[in-house]
């Protein structure tokens, strides 16, 4: 089964990682996200943040994608069932 974690990853840190990990132990395969959003200014370009997640996840069975406007769309176009949901502390 696969599952997508959608995010920023402005920068990937080893919490998200962990998260990747983690996941893994569950799901066959994580579609890792990286979502852009032109209202925002982002501390990295999407190529580097996808670069960054590509390197820190070698080895790993996750598949580095990027996506525009909604989360559900990205999910229908990619036929994925599973989204890995954060609710963040802050």
């Amino acid at each position: 089964m696969k599952a997508v974690y959608p995010g920023t990853f402005d920068p990937v840190t080893n919490g998200h990682i962990d998260i990747i990990k983690r996941a893994l132990k569950i799901f066959d395969k994580i579609v890792i996200a990286v979502g852009e959003n032109p209202t925002k200014q982002a501390v990295f370009p999407t190529s580097e943040r996808i670069e960054m997640l590509k390197e820190s996840t070698k080895g790993l069975s996750v598949e580095v994608d990027n996506f525009e406007g909604l989360v559900v769309d990205y999910l229908k176009k990619q036929k994925i069932n599973t989204i890995k949901v954060i609710k963040s502390c802050f």
